[in-house]
């Protein structure tokens, strides 16, 4: 452990969950949700990051056609127990049947527990659209169902359909994403039938539940595939919608049936079926 470690806490005007997933894309540390924005802390100086956030916030007022407040300061300190002080700020969570809480917190007797280590990973079930497919898969995953995650991250959704009884597949482009959700499944006692690198394509059966919690974009590109990989009277789970481009996500999948959506901030989830 070095002698010191530096600190930056990060204001945001508005937007802060597009900051957020910003950050859990780039940030090679865990950081901290406060309620004017985010707590990041390394041994290493942090002026990249910083830069980084700048050049996020000009870009995002060009895309929005907005203002949008950015506040960054760094300061060092003697490295003594910030980790620990980290750790008390990640608080567990009750999404539906499971309380999703971290490695050092301990479980509830009450409900179906679920252990994500941040430091692992990010997708803690904190942002919305995590949180919503948890309530999803609360709702309507059932015992020896199929299902596939598709762009697992963490593999937290994956792990919580486990955990109902589910036979789960798993997938995601970025190595380092599948090799988490590998440590998480572990952490919990339990095993992807089958988990890869790369996209759904790659699937050697359907599902009967398919989930994809990634971004509008992805969503209308992967749309075949994703269908594909249903079988008939399916479910599919589709996240990581900003409410505006609900309608442009929909256009894609005009021959499914909207069982539900869930609405949370500025996000909405989608449970559709296959006819």
């Amino acid at each position: 452990m070095k002698e010191y470690y530096y600190e930056v806490v990060v204001k945001v005007s508005s937007h802060q969950s597009l900051f957020s997933d910003f950050l859990s894309d780039t940030l090679p540390v865990g950081f901290e949700e406060v309620d004017e924005g985010f707590i990041i802390r390394s041994e290493e100086e942090l002026d990249t990051i910083i830069w980084g956030l700048e050049q996020f916030t000009e870009a995002l007022q060009k895309a929005l056609g907005e203002v949008i407040e950015l506040e960054c300061t760094q300061t060092k300190h003697k490295n003594s127990d910030w980790i620990e002080v980290y750790q008390q700020s990640i608080q567990p969570l009750e999404l539906g049947k499971f309380y999703i809480h971290p490695t050092w917190s301990p479980a509830n007797p009450k409900l179906i527990n679920i252990e994500i280590d941040p430091a692992l990973a990010f997708g803690t079930g904190h942002h919305p659209t995590t949180a919503s497919c948890l309530l999803a898969i609360s709702k309507y995953v059932q015992l020896d169902q199929t299902l596939l995650d598709v762009g697992c991250g963490s593999g937290i959704l994956g792990i919580a359909a486990m955990k109902l009884g589910a036979k789960v597949d798993a997938c995601d482009t970025d190595p380092i994403s599948v090799e988490n959700a590998q440590k998480n499944a572990h952490l919990n006692s339990l095993e992807f039938e089958r988990i890869w690198e790369g996209s759904s394509s790659l699937r050697q059966k359907k599902y009967d539940i398919v989930v994809a919690n990634i971004v509008a974009d992805v969503l209308t590109f992967i749309a075949k595939d994703l269908k594909d990989a249903m079988s008939d009277g399916a479910l599919l789970i589709l996240s990581g919608i900003l409410n505006k481009y609900e309608s442009k996500v929909l256009q894609y999948y005009k021959d499914c049936e909207i069982v539900e959506k869930i609405d949370q901030d500025e996000w909405v989830t989608l449970i559709v079926k296959k006819h």
